[in-house]
């Protein structure tokens, strides 16, 4: 606008709706010239006598939930988990292109937690971050946890300028192609302006802070472990899937696409030829096409089993003699934790935070990219059962030990509280 101009004179006026601008850099953000509500009074969450009542939160997730994987079931998590400490948890879910978010908000809508759905067309962006902002607006939350690229970049904004303290969990990056890798660089900008980033490894600690995050915003969370629906038992399991009953069979669960590297479990297949197993590749994503041409053009198509996406995949698990995760990168795969709950043994890259959650004493840790260590790993499996029924055994115990959501949430909330400024006190480790 032009120096001396009336749009300029209005500009440099108050706004006489607007409270006082918050200073740049204050974790709660700029606030703009929103008029908002006044915040409804907190409830407090009583504690044993003679304890200080606790000061419950109004906390709002915002998603795009995609095909269902590991972020959905971490939201699923902390909505109900929250929600079960007494804080008002509200999960918002941007869908784009006429896709649904039943399968997602279902369990959290069954454990009492408020869900909505923003049905936008995929480029939007303008109408979402309003239609978000008006939900915020109403909502006044004490805190706003985004998760994924589009809420990080679209979302996130509009809560810091209403005045909003921001949380993201940074689940991992897919890499791959030029797109993938712009879309990630504009992401990790985006997480600089955050009041918390949570990095579920160390390893994406690391690069967060490479990238220029500081490291006074950032915590590490690795991801806990609570069965939203139960298992199935391995003959239910194998029904559901269409498997036979006395196959070997090898099971791979995830997003098909370039990160999980299911191109390297094929060519891990090849180099297996000589047993009688039969491949179970549950997921769907980018690479569905390319992965079966690649299994037609190897010979395995008879050897492959696709089933798709498959709602609460984790609770078939049992069905699998071996399951097999060929990342490129992650973070801290929730699929293991189906696993190691299911007594199933792991065979595993060492990439991202895998090695936090198995040792070599409780999986088969191989390197990535290497489809003859993967292949061996497996073989391993095949050719010992006894040895890797014990190393599963060691990763059951693990998982009860040290991945229980309890601490997990403790952990959010005081992130939570921090960003807020309900305390001053550390987060716990």
């Amino acid at each position: 606008m032009r120096p001396g101009s009336r749009r300029a004179e209005r500009a440099r006026q108050p706004d006489p709706r607007a409270g006082p601008r918050r200073r740049r850099g204050h974790p709660r953000g700029d606030q703009d010239a929103c008029t908002l509500a006044p915040r409804a009074p907190a409830r407090r969450r009583c504690l044993d006598a003679g304890d200080a009542p606790v000061r419950l939160m109004v906390i709002v997730h915002v998603v795009a939930p995609a095909e269902f994987g590991g972020l959905e079931r971490v939201v699923q998590m902390l909505g109900r988990g929250l929600g079960g400490l007494g804080h008002d948890v509200h999960v918002l879910a941007v869908v784009v292109d006429g896709e649904t978010a039943d399968v997602f908000l279902a369990p959290l809508a069954d454990g009492g937690v408020s869900t909505r759905t923003l049905a936008m067309p995929g480029r939007a962006y303008l109408r979402e971050r309003a239609a978000v902002g008006e939900v915020l607006q109403e909502l006044r939350p004490d805190v706003v946890h985004t998760h994924g690229y589009r809420p990080d970049v679209l979302d996130a904004g509009v809560a810091r300028r209403l005045g909003f303290p921001v949380v993201t969990t940074v689940h991992g990056f897919t890499g791959g192609g030029w797109k993938n890798r712009l879309y990630e660089w504009w992401q990790s900008r985006a997480f600089r302006r955050f009041d918390a980033v949570v990095a579920v490894s160390r390893p994406l600690a690391e690069r967060l802070e490479r990238s220029g995050v500081s490291a006074s915003r950032i915590h590490v969370v690795p991801n806990a472990w609570q069965p939203i629906v139960p298992a199935l038992d391995r003959e239910t399991a194998r029904r559901a899937l269409g498997l036979p009953p006395h196959s070997f069979v090898v099971g791979w669960v995830g997003r098909v696409s370039h990160e999980k590297g299911p191109d390297v479990l094929l060519d891990a297949l090849v180099q297996l030829r000589d047993l009688p197993l039969l491949a179970s590749v549950v997921g769907s994503g980018v690479m569905r096409v390319a992965l079966r041409a690649q299994a037609d053009h190897l010979g395995l198509n008879g050897r492959v089993r696709w089933h798709g996406a498959v709602p609460d995949a984790g609770r078939l698990l049992s069905a699998f003699d071996v399951c097999v995760l060929s990342s490129r990168t992650e973070g801290t795969p929730i699929v293991v934790f189906e696993a190691m709950a299911a007594g199933v043994p792991v065979v595993a890259t060492c990439v991202g935070g895998i090695p936090d959650v198995v040792s070599a004493a409780e999986a088969a840790l191989v390197p990535s990219e290497d489809p003859v260590a993967l292949a061996a790993g497996i073989r391993a499996v095949y050719g010992d059962p006894a040895a890797a029924r014990a190393r599963a055994l060691a990763a059951r115990a693990r998982l009860d030990r040290d991945f229980g959501v309890a601490r997990w949430l403790d952990r959010y909330e005081a992130i939570y509280r921090l960003v807020s400024r309900h305390t001053s006190a550390p987060v716990p480790t």
